[in-house]
């Protein structure tokens, strides 16, 4: 038995602080019966339905993904490109992208079905990390690389500061390679950084989300998540740390 702002929260219909207010409203019914308390609890053969709609029930299921470049992260696309989504076949969960990766990105997404957790990973308050390789136009000097530690201005804010580390500097072909890591989730927030310094970004590779790394899989493979990886995921987001 699960809280049922839980179980509306993880078919990916709302946060569970809009499910809590659509059940205090009067806008969801168990077994065809109007519930208005929070503390209600349902199990996996009741019937729920949200504003008269009945929510789909699945198993949970956790993935983490090697996103090649030049792949949408989304689930369709109107343009009829190819979607993360393409790489999993077999899965015949509904699953979805846990944030997104843009198209000439690659690197670590995670994939899942549990709007909730999709919820914790990506919401700014819990604070993620997220890290990244970047190759970038030119040498960048250390006076632009405190920068990016200290906190930029863009135009939609300062970003939050960014560890970065710097891996290796090709003289010959002018270009730093960099590690940098961010917790916020900005669309195109590190190229937009790089641009910003005035070094844009050559190639850029999501290395770990997390303590999760891309160790063992090529680009467009796959792997299930194990029941303690979703636990520190979980533990992480919500108390700051693993344990």
């Amino acid at each position: 038995m699960e809280r049922l702002q839980k179980v509306i929260a993880q078919a990916g219909i709302a946060s569970r602080r809009k499910a809590e207010q659509l059940i205090e409203e009067g806008k969801v019914s168990v077994n065809g019966k109007k519930i208005t308390e929070l503390g209600t609890k349902v199990g996996l053969n009741d019937e729920v339905k949200v504003e008269g709609v009945p929510i789909e029930r699945e198993r949970k299921v956790y993935y983490l993904f090697y996103k090649p470049r030049g792949i949408i992260s989304a689930v369709t696309d109107d343009k009829n490109r190819k979607t993360v989504v393409d790489y999993f076949p077999h899965v015949e969960e509904r699953i979805f992208p846990v944030g997104r990766l843009d198209y000439d990105t690659s690197g670590l997404l995670l994939m899942t079905n549990d709007g909730e957790f999709a919820n914790l990973m990506t919401h700014p308050r819990y604070q993620m990390d997220k890290t990244y390789i970047v190759k970038t136009e030119g040498i960048v000097e250390r006076h632009l690389l405190k920068r990016i530690m200290s906190g930029l201005q863009l135009e939609d804010g300062k970003t939050a500061p960014a560890k970065v580390k710097e891996l290796a500097i090709d003289r010959k072909k002018n270009r730093s390679l960099l590690e940098v890591t961010i917790h916020e989730g900005r669309n195109r927030q590190v190229r937009r950084m790089f641009e910003t310094i005035g070094h844009p970004v050559q190639k850029l590779r999501r290395e770990r989300f997390a303590h999760l790394t891309l160790h063992g899989l090529n680009a467009g493979e796959y792997r299930e998540l194990t029941a303690h990886e979703v636990k520190q995921l979980r533990t992480l987001a919500e108390t700051g740390s693993l344990r």
